[in-house]
């Protein structure tokens, strides 16, 4: 999604109300807003320790990624200078606390178009 800025996003695209279904959130064109997405964030619900991870120029030789929580990836993405080209992704996401692997590829599992083999 993006900040609301000079262009206006509906009420329910609002980062706050966005914030309340605490999904992961990934921002594009944004990082000069950093702190006004972190405060929204947080406004609707995010907690101060929510992890966040900027992406400085994404797949490039250059690239650079700046991990923090809400409450100190403003100060974070500033000493790094980073002002432009950047994704912010906001969630659990870059600090998972457990992973499931799909089970589509897993033998033991049956779906459509194969059958379990048991163990």
């Amino acid at each position: 999604t993006r900040a609301e800025s000079r262009t206006k996003v509906p009420k329910r695209e609002q980062i706050s109300e966005l914030a309340k279904h605490q999904a992961t959130l990934v921002f594009y064109l944004s990082v000069h807003l950093l702190t006004k997405i972190t405060k929204e964030a947080i406004a609707g619900g995010y907690k101060k320790t929510t992890p966040v991870a900027v992406v400085y120029r994404a797949s490039r030789k250059d690239q650079k990624i700046v991990l923090g929580t809400l409450a100190d990836i403003t100060n974070k993405v500033k000493a790094e200078k980073i002002t432009m080209t950047a994704i912010i992704i906001i969630g659990d996401v870059i600090k998972p606390k457990s992973y499931e692997y799909s089970k589509l590829y897993d033998k033991t599992f049956s779906h459509g178009f194969r059958k379990a083999k048991v163990k």
